[in-house]
Parts: C-alpha cells; structure tokens; sequence
C-alpha cells in the first residue's frame, strides 16, 4: 500500500502547491512512483504548475461515477515516467460541495492507488474537507511563511486538526454520546476534559492520540528579515494542542520560483541549481528517510 503525504496550509498563497508538485517529482527521481493528487476542492491548479493545462480526466470524472477507480484517473505526467498526477475537480459547484458519501468513497479509494507514494495537495483553510484530507495520510506537512498571519492560520489550522483528530477517535467508540461528539470546540483541552467526564478511558485515549500527531513544518520564501521562531511556535503547540512540530527545511525567497511557475514546470527542473531548488532537494532527501520509518500509531 502506498504512503500518502498531505500538504496543507493555514491560509492559501503560501506555495503549498509548488511545494506538493516539486516533492513529487524529487521523489519520482529517486526512483520512487509517485501519484500527485489535488484534493484543493473548487480552487485545483496542480496541473496547470506541471504544465497540463487541459487534463482529459479530473477528479470529478472519479466523483461522478464516469470513472469508478480512482487510480484509472491518474496520468503519466513527461516530466519523469515515475510520476502520475490525479488532477482535481472541475469547476462544478456539486463538485467543489461534494457531500460525505463522496468524500468517504474517496479516501476509501486511496488504498487502491498502485503507488509507492502519494502526495495529496489539499485546499487552504479549516474546512471540513480539508482537516479530513489532511488527516487521512500518513504523514502531515504543514507550509507556511514568516509572514505573521501565515504563521498564526498555520496554528488554527494545526489546532483545528488536533481537535478533528480526536473527535474522529470518538466517533469509532460506542461508549461516547453524541453530546461529546457533536459538541462545539475552540481548545483540545476542552476536548480532553470533556473526554474525561463522559469516559474514564477517554482522556488517555485522547492523549495517545496527540502524542502520535506529528506535523511536519515546511517554511517558504525565507530571506534574513523574515523569520519563523521554530522554537516558539513548537513550543506554544506542545502546550496547547499536545502534538509536536518538525521542521523538515526551509525554502529561501527566490526569484526562480516565481520563474517557473510561469512556465509551468516545477523549479527542481527549470532552475536545478537555484536556492529554491536546492532546498526542494533537502527536503526530499530528509522526507525519503522519514518515509522508511513507520508513523507513530494511535492508540
């Protein structure tokens, strides 16, 4: 079964997408076949960074029963034959809605990917779809930038995942009544505490299951006057969602980026010897390494 990696973000235009596309193909060159999918509901623009402009086939193909597989819909992209790319929905309103049942036949469909790794660019922000999307892979990152709103959206959006990830522990256990699990959150602590009164085992089980919420941070667009404080922010995240944060690189403001999104290849290809595309090789160096050591189970 493949791995899936999510990519996420608090707020969208921090490069999550440039970021998910060029990880792709770093692994696919390293011998690994990669499936890249965009789950970014109503705003899907992964193809277009990888030169495919018109897909033959989306992920709305998949949604309506045109294509009953999931990995029918994935495409050989020429960039590298190790790579395929699922492209996501067109610009359909049911589709940018898709209601439970659609979203659960999807997930479900993950399983049968032919694939050693999959990376699921997901849409920006704390929807529903988004923090399941997220939460479905095997391994979490998060990309933000030093701006200070991205960084703050990048907790929400963490704590929020902290929250749905335990409340979707909830959902599998009889013993938890509905006022636990339809109940309105803002904290984990409440969570917890919540947990605790209606559940003797309630709150361990809570808490095993952020212990084993690993998010990975990717920083972009680092120059020396904008920085992330690593340190603080996993800090404040230890002691208000209980999970921990890695940073897996940073990726410095470069002008080569920007250079080969205009012309719609991934800068580990347009521009292999810039900064940015250095980075984007450490990163995936560092993420291969994690990918052979099995995530943290929940209990």
């Amino acid at each position: 079964m493949a791995c899936v990696i999510s990519v996420a973000s608090g707020k969208g235009g921090v490069g999550k997408s440039v970021v998910s596309v060029n990880l792709a193909l770093v692994l696919a060159r390293k011998g690994k076949q990669v499936v890249l999918t965009d789950l970014d509901v109503g705003g899907a623009d992964v193809h277009v960074l990888v030169g495919l402009l018109n897909p033959p086939l989306t992920l709305t193909d998949f949604l309506n029963h045109r294509i009953e597989h999931l990995d029918d819909v994935a495409q050989r992209l020429p960039i590298h034959p190790n790579l395929r790319i699922i492209p996501g929905t067109g610009d359909t309103l049911a589709t940018a809605n898709m209601v439970y049942s659609q979203k659960m036949r999807l997930i479900r469909n993950f399983q049968n990917i032919r694939a050693d790794v999959i990376i699921v660019d997901i849409g920006a922000g704390t929807g529903y779809h988004a923090l399941d999307f997220f939460l479905m892979a095997d391994h979490h990152l998060a990309v933000a930038t030093p701006d200070p709103t991205s960084v703050l959206d990048l907790y929400k959006f963490i704590k929020l995942a902290a929250i749905r990830r335990v409340l979707s522990m909830f959902m599998g256990r009889d013993v938890m009544p509905d006022e636990v699990t339809n109940r309105d959150y803002s904290s984990v602590e409440e969570v917890l505490d919540v947990a605790g009164k209606t559940d003797q085992s309630g709150r361990a089980s809570a808490e095993t299951t952020l212990r084993a919420f690993q998010p990975t941070l990717i920083l972009n667009r680092v120059s020396g006057r904008a920085r992330v404080n690593v340190l603080q922010l996993r800090k404040l995240l230890k002691e208000y969602v209980g999970g921990d944060l890695t940073l897996l690189g940073e990726i410095p403001e470069d002008s080569a980026m920007e250079q080969a999104v205009r012309a719609y290849l991934p800068v580990v290809q347009y521009a292999p010897s810039s900064p940015a595309a250095a980075a984007m090789e450490r990163m995936g160096e560092t993420l291969l390494q994690l990918l052979t050591t099995p995530p943290a189970q929940a209990a």
